[in-house]
């Protein structure tokens, strides 16, 4: 039996609920992070392919630029050794070059936010898979029943997971947040 059928299931779920209804706990929490961490190998991929896909755009659109640049200035070496009409056909060719770009530069947009959101969704089935990891040790644990852990859970504040793995682009989303914070509060 498959406790999960999409990614957006491991986000979603409510691992104490999944628990409660099985037979044995302990097979059934080793069971769900065999899941999590197939799921997370999966969202791994696609978050590399989606930065893959990302990538590629980036450099078709450098080199678009690159083209019209280069069309500008046979336009410009055309106009100035008087010859108009060639000079029409390199800015006509510049012209079809940007709307290429055009095109690209919104896939790219796409491409980013395709990597962002799968990003995401990549952290949070990685603080799910804490999650876990945390509640099967509890079980575990020979100085926790499951009505002492279950106490101890409600008592305790909701705290968000701290994946082990949080990338540098996080950590810095993080710090200018902060700094923010900070600009904020010395002028009020």
């Amino acid at each position: 039996m498959s406790f999960f059928s999409r990614l957006s299931d491991i986000v979603s779920c409510r691992l104490d609920d999944l628990i409660a209804e099985q037979a044995e706990p302990g097979a059934a929490i080793a069971r769900i992070i065999a899941e999590i961490e197939e799921g997370l190998g999966g969202a791994k991929r696609s978050v590399t392919a989606a930065g893959k896909s990302e990538e590629r755009l980036q450099a078709e659109l450098e080199e678009r630029r690159q083209q019209a640049q280069s069309w500008a200035n046979v336009a410009r070496q055309e106009l100035a050794a008087g010859h108009d009409d060639a000079a029409r056909q390199a800015l006509s060719r510049k012209r079809e070059i940007e709307d290429l770009q055009a095109g690209i530069e919104q896939q790219l947009a796409a491409a980013t936010s395709t990597r962002e959101h799968l990003s995401t969704t990549m952290r949070a089935i990685e603080a799910r898979l804490a999650e876990a990891r945390r509640r099967q040790h509890e079980m575990q644990s020979p100085e926790f029943t499951p009505a002492q852990v279950s106490k101890a859970k409600a008592a305790a504040p909701q705290a968000t997971s701290t994946a082990p793995t949080i990338d540098r682009t996080r950590a810095a989303q993080i710090e200018a947040e902060l700094e923010a914070l900070r600009r904020e509060l010395k002028q009020g």
